[in-house]
C-alpha cells in the first residue's frame, strides 16, 4: 500500500526497502508520492506521504475532507476560548449526524408549539383588559370573543395543515406567497413573520417574568434585567442546537399543560358542584374603570388583544424540515395538538374568570393565572408555585419558538438573496448562528425600550401574524386553482375561508390598534420589504458582473508593481523582499522617515544587505507613517491604472498570545488604509525566530 506519516508500505507487487526517496513531485491533494530505491538494484517502491493525515480525511468519494482537528486552536488564548466555548455551545456536530438531531412529535410539540400553548397564560387577561374599560359588566364578553378566537385557530390550523402538505421544505407563508403571489408579496409575509418573532421573544420573555414577579413582587422593578437575562441564556441553549434544545423544553411544556388542565379542571368541578371559593379583588383595582362606552371599536380591541393568542401558529409549518421522517405527517400531528391543547386551556380559563370574577391587576403585578391559582388552591400552596412557576419557565421557554423560527427563516431568505449570505450558514452545532444571535440582540432592544411590559407590547404584536396568515391562504388558493389536483375544490374552500377569517381580523387589528402602537408595525413591514428587496437587488448586480461570458479565458495578468514597505533592515525585511522577488521583477522597497538622517544610515544598510533594489526614501515632515505609504501606493496605480500593485508587509509572528499587541501594529494599520483600495493587493509574509532568553 503506502506510507504514511514515516511509515512504509509497498504497493502491490513491489519490494520494499532501500534508501530515502530518490525522486518525489508534489500533489496539490495535500498527498506527495515518492519514487524509492530498493536496496538491490533495479528494485522501487511508491512511498505516499500524507503529513496532514490527522486534518485531512479521505473517503471513498475521493475527496479531502477536513476533521475537527483543523479547527483546534493552537494558542493559549484561542485554547482557552474553545474550552469556553464547548462549555456553553458543547461538542461539534458533523453534517452527516444531522438526521439524528431531528425531532419526534412529542419534542417537536415542545419546541414549535410552546409558544401558542403558553399564550393561553395571558390569551384572556388581554382581552379582560381592554373590556374591563367600559366597566365591571363589559367582562361577560371575554368567553364569547374567547370562543370566536378559537374559531379562528380552528380554521388556520386547518389551513396550515395544508401548507405543510403543499410545502414539506418547510419556508410557511413566505415560500407559500412568493411562489404563488408574487415576489412582492412573498417578502411582505417574510417582513411580517421576521418581525412576529422578534416579538414573540420580547413578549414571550416578558410575560414569564410577570408570572415569577406576580409570587415574589420585590423583583418586580428588575424586571427588564430578569428579562435580558433570560434572552441571553436562551441564546445560549439555541446555540447547542434543535435537539437539545428540545430535550430542554419537552419537561416544562408537558408539566404546564398538565398543572393548568388539573387546576382549570378542578376549577370546573367546583362550578358545576356550587363548590367555587369566593374570590374578591382588591379595592384599589375597582376605581377608574367605565371611562370608555362599551362600543363596537372597544370590543374589536379586545378581540384584537386576545387573538395574539394564535401567534407560534405557523411556527410548525415553517420547521417542518427539522421533524424525523416522515416529516409532513408528523407535523401535521404536532399542529393539530398544538391547536387542541391551546384551545382546551384558553376556553377553560375564560370560563373560570368569569364564574370567579377575576379583576385583571391595572398594574400588571399579578396575573390572571395567579389570581386563579390562588383563589383556587391558596397562596403559597405546593400547587400554586407549581402553576407559577410552570408558567413562568414555558412562557419563557416559548420564546424558542421564535429562536428555531426566524433564523430558519432568515436561512431561506438568505439562500434566496434577500438577506446576507451569513445567515444561510450553520454553526458548529448545526444550528443557524447568525439568526440566533441577531434575535436576540433585537429582542433585547425591544424588551428595553418597553420596559418588559406585556400590555405595552401586545399592540405591536398581531398585525404581522395575520398578514402573514391571509397571504400564505391566498398563495394557497391560487395554487390550487391552478394545479386542480383531485379535491382541489375543497381545499381551496378551505384556504379561502382561512384567508377571509385572518384577513378579518388583520383589519380588525390594524384599526383597533392602530393609534396604540400598531402604526409602528405597519412602517417598519414596508421598511423591510425595501431592504430586502435592495439586498436581492445588489447580489444580482453583483453576480451578473462576477459571471463570466461564454467566450471569456482565464485572464492573462501582467506582473504586479510590488512595493515592500521597510522600516528597518532586518531579517523579516530581508525575508519578505525576498518573498516580494518571486512575485514580480517590479519590486521597490519603501522607507518613510522623519529625520532625513536616519533615512540616509537606512540607505547605506539596505544596499550592503539587498543590493541593487530600488529603494524608495520618503520624508515624513508631519510624522505620519500610514499616510505617506497608501499616498506612494495611489501615485503608482495613478501612473499605471490597469497594472495591479502588491504591498508586501513582513510581519513578525510572536511566540506568545501576550506579546501580540508588541509588535505589527503599523501594518494592521496598513491594511485597514489599503483594504478598500482598487486594484491593490496586500500580502502579508509572516517571519517567527528563536529568541533569547534575555538580551544581549
Amino acid at each position: 500500500m503506502a506510507k504514511e506519516n514515516g511509515g512504509e508500505d509497498t504497493r502491490p507487487g513491489v519490494e520494499a526497502g532501500g534508501s530515502d526517496a530518490r525522486s518525489h513531485w508534489f500533489a496539490p491533494d495535500a498527498e506527495e508520492v515518492r519514487i524509492v530505491h530498493g536496496r538491490l538494484p533495479g528494485t522501487r517502491y511508491v512511498r505516499i506521504v500524507r503529513p496532514a493525515i490527522r486534518e485531512f480525511s479521505r473517503p471513498p468519494s475521493g475527496h479531502l475532507v477536513a476533521t475537527e482537528q483543523v479547527l483546534k486552536p493552537r494558542s493559549v488564548g484561542g485554547r482557552a476560548a474553545d474550552l469556553a466555548r464547548r462549555i456553553l455551545i458543547g461538542r461539534r456536530i458533523p453534517s452527516d449526524l444531522e438526521i439524528e438531531e431531528r425531532l419526534g412529535k412529542l419534542k417537536g410539540l415542545a419546541v414549535f408549539a410552546s409558544d401558542n400553548i403558553s399564550s393561553s397564560a395571558y390569551a384572556t387577561e388581554e382581552v379582560m383588559r381592554v373590556l374591563i374599560l367600559a366597566g365591571f359588566s363589559a367582562l361577560f364578553l371575554t368567553m364569547p370573543l374567547t370562543i370566536a378566537i378559537v374559531v379562528i385557530l380552528a380554521i388556520v390550523v386547518t389551513s396550515y395543515r395544508e401548507v405543510i402538505r403543499a410545502y414539506p421544505n418547510g419556508g410557511g407563508s413566505y415560500v407559500v406567497a412568493h411562489e404563488n403571489l408574487g415576489r412582492l408579496a412573498g417578502l411582505a409575509a417574510a417582513a411580517a413573520l421576521l418581525t412576529d418573532y422578534i416579538l414573540t421573544v420580547a413578549v414571550s420573555v416578558s410575560a414569564g417574568t410577570a408570572a415569577i414577579t406576580s409570587a415574589f413582587p420585590e423583583l418586580f422593578s428588575q424586571r427588564v434585567a430578569i428579562s435580558a437575562a433570560v434572552v441571553v441564556v436562551m441564546t445560549i441553549l439555541n446555540l447547542r442546537g434543535v435537539r437539545e434544545s428540545g430535550n430542554i423544553l419537552a419537561a416544562p411544556t408537558y408539566v404546564y399543560v398538565i398543572a393548568m388542565v388539573g387546576l382549570l379542571g378542578y376549577g370546573s368541578f367546583q362550578t358545576f358542584t356550587g363548590t367555587l371559593p369566593e374570590y374578591s379583588a382588591p379595592p384599589e383595582w375597582m376605581t377608574g374603570h367605565g371611562a370608555e362606552p362599551l362600543a363596537l371599536l372597544l370590543v374589536l380591541r379586545a378581540f384584537a388583544s386576545g387573538s395574539v393568542a394564535l401567534t407560534g401558529t405557523e411556527a410548525v409549518s415553517n420547521g417542518v424540515p427539522a421533524f424525523k421522517p416522515p416529516e409532513v405527517p408528523n407535523a401535521q400531528a404536532v399542529l393539530v395538538a398544538m391547536g387542541a391543547l391551546f384551545g382546551t386551556i384558553f376556553l377553560l380559563m375564560s370560563f373560570i374568570s368569569g364564574q370567579l370574577g377575576i379583576v385583571p391587576d391595572p398594574e400588571e403585578v399579578e396575573t390572571v393565572v395567579s389570581q386563579i391559582a390562588r383563589t383556587l388552591v391558596g397562596t403559597g400552596t405546593p400547587y400554586y408555585l407549581l402553576i407559577q412557576f410552570s408558567t413562568a419557565v414555558l412562557l419563557i421557554l416559548a420564546a424558542n419558538t421564535a429562536f428555531n423560527g426566524f433564523p430558519r427563516l432568515a436561512s431561506i431568505l438568505a439562500r434566496d438573496r434577500y438577506l446576507p449570505r451569513p445567515f444561510q450558514s450553520r454553526g458548529d452545532r448545526l444550528a443557524f448562528t447568525s439568526g440566533i444571535v441577531v434575535l436576540a440582540a433585537l429582542s433585547i432592544l425591544l424588551i428595553i425600550a418597553y420596559g418588559g411590559s406585556v400590555t405595552g407590547l401586545i399592540p405591536l404584536y398581531t398585525v404581522g401574524v395575520f398578514l402573514a396568515f391571509t397571504l400564505s391562504q391566498l398563495g394557497l388558493v391560487r395554487r390550487w386553482w391552478t394545479l386542480r389536483e383531485s379535491g382541489w375544490h375543497y381545499r381551496a374552500a378551505v384556504n379561502g375561508l382561512g384567508a377571509t377569517a385572518t384577513g378579518t381580523v388583520m383589519v380588525v387589528v390594524g384599526v383597533s390598534k392602530f393609534a396604540l402602537g400598531a402604526w409602528m408595525v405597519m412602517v417598519l413591514i414596508p421598511a423591510l420589504i425595501g431592504l430586502m428587496w435592495a439586498i436581492q437587488t445588489h447580489y444580482w448586480k453583483v453576480e451578473d458582473a462576477l459571471t463570466p461570458d461564454r467566450g471569456d479565458e482565464l485572464p492573462q495578468a501582467r506582473p504586479p508593481n510590488v512595493v515592500v514597505p521597510v522600516g528597518r533592515v532586518d531579517r523579516a525585511a530581508l525575508h519578505a523582499l525576498a518573498f516580494a522577488r518571486t512575485m514580480s521583477p517590479n519590486v521597490v522597497a519603501l522607507h518613510v522617515t522623519d529625520d532625513p538622517a536616519d533615512g540616509d544610515a537606512l540607505s547605506r544598510r539596505f544596499e550592503r544587505w539587498v543590493g541593487a533594489m530600488p529603494l524608495v526614501v520618503v520624508e515624513s515632515p508631519y510624522r505620519a507613517l500610514v499616510q505617506p505609504i497608501v499616498a506612494y501606493v495611489d501615485a503608482l496605480r495613478r501612473q499605471e491604472p490597469d497594472r495591479q500593485i502588491a504591498v508586501v508587509l513582513s510581519e513578525y509572528v510572536p511566540h506568545h498570545f501576550w506579546e501580540y499587541p508588541l509588535h505589527n501594529q503599523t501594518a494592521l494599520r496598513l491594511k485597514l488604509a489599503l483594504f478598500f483600495r482598487p486594484n491593490t493587493v496586500v500580502v502579508d509574509v509572516p517571519y517567527q525566530v528563536a529568541l533569547a532568553s534575555k538580551p544581549t
